[in-house]
């Protein structure tokens, strides 16, 4: 399955089905009088969540949705059928901004399971002539059309919902660990961004299989991804959507002089990015120490003891270290508040009148699906 995170859609509710002009002609029945009925409503659009959905792939494929109109009223005070309502499934995590002339503004965040929610209502039908009879005007021949269905341009915004976060440089040994942990078989090769898309594993409690922790491997981030260097602006949208972050730093990649620089680097960014996301919980990591001597290893554990710092030492590869860094992780998501779990889009006064920035069409022909790696969630145990 291609891996889509970002698709514009338009969508149309139905339009109200006018309401009829009838009278009642019965033999013995003179001036019976108006009878008709009222239009049906329009469909609704509607949007829910879908635990099979994990891109929106199907969004670049099929791009305009439109509900049903509701059918016009018949005479003897029938009235027009209801149109059916258009139900467009999202993944979880989805956010959907509506389009307009002066900017974009959220109007929903699929962030919850079984959430639904109808975003562009349905027309009402017309009144048919039965409901202006009066005393002065016995025989109305009017009736009301039917009201247009609402209709929306959005773009559709896909930020993938994880318990930790693994972040790092690039070649950081981040897609063998999720493969060390998890069932998940993301593309590993010795050189910088291999990973081009977000991986998700799920690594399961031995002792209960329905302890769950879904990990997102992030693609490595560099000296300015918030500014979009790199492949970090566009995947660092995902970090605001786990609960905390595993922060990995290669052995390959510390200075004696500065050891900790990858860390603070990669903290900058993601500062920059979003400030909150400097405060996430985190736990430090050291991959790749099979390829330092006991004595390099050792100096390097007493600096981190020095400076206060709680690190982990591993080799992913070689699996040393993996089982007290899990344990680790398990106790940090189990102790962290189910409140205030997720960043909304960039700030809170952002809620509803999200990225100002004016809306620049976007051509048919510039998804190449080729460009998207595969994405791949996996259930079962390691």
């Amino acid at each position: 399955m291609r891996f889509v995170d970002e698709a514009h859609i338009s969508v149309k509710a139905g339009k109200g089905g006018a309401g009829c002009v009838s009278f009642r002609r019965e033999k013995f029945i003179p001036r019976g009088g108006p009878n008709g009925g009222d239009g049906g409503a329009g469909g609704n659009v509607i949007v829910k969540t879908s635990a099979r959905l994990l891109s929106l792939y199907d969004f670049r494929l099929k791009r305009r949705y439109e509900a049903e109109n509701g059918q016009p009223g018949q005479g003897s005070q029938m009235h027009g059928r209801n149109g059916n309502d258009v139900i467009l499934e999202l993944p979880l995590g989805t956010l959907i901004y509506e389009i307009t002339p002066e900017g974009e503004r959220l109007i929903a965040d699929l962030n919850t399971p079984d959430f639904c929610e109808v975003i562009a209502r349905g027309g009402q039908g017309g009144k048919g002539n039965e409901h202006f009879k009066s005393s002065t005007m016995q025989a109305p021949r009017f009736a009301q059309p039917g009201e247009p269905g609402e209709e929306l341009t959005l773009r559709l915004e896909l930020k993938i919902l994880a318990d930790a976060g693994l972040l790092g440089l690039p070649n950081a040994g981040k897609s063998t660990f999720i493969s060390k942990v998890s069932a998940a078989r993301p593309r590993i090769a010795p050189y910088p961004f291999t990973t081009l898309s977000p991986n998700l594993g799920v690594m399961l409690d031995d002792d209960d299989y329905e302890h769950r922790l879904v990990i997102a491997d992030i693609p490595g981030l560099i000296e300015g991804a918030h500014a979009g260097q790199g492949l970090g602006h566009r995947f660092l949208k995902h970090v605001e959507r786990t609960r905390f972050l595993v922060h990995i730093l290669s052995a390959e990649d510390i200075n004696p002089d500065d050891p900790w620089a990858g860390f603070r680097l990669i903290n900058e960014e993601l500062a920059l990015f979003e400030p909150r996301l400097a405060q996430r919980s985190q736990i430090e990591v050291v991959n790749k120490i099979d390829l330092l001597d006991e004595e390099s290893l050792e100096v390097l554990k007493e600096r981190a003891r020095a400076d206060g710092r709680k690190i982990f030492f591993i080799s992913a590869l070689q699996e040393e270290g993996l089982e007290e860094l899990k344990q680790a992780m398990w106790e940090l998501n189990d102790n962290l508040p189910q409140s205030d779990v997720f960043i909304t889009p960039r700030s809170a006064e952002d809620l509803f009148a999200a990225a100002s920035r004016p809306h620049e069409a976007e051509e048919e022909d510039d998804f190449d699906e080729d460009d998207y790696s595969d994405i791949e969630v996996i259930w079962t145990k390691e």
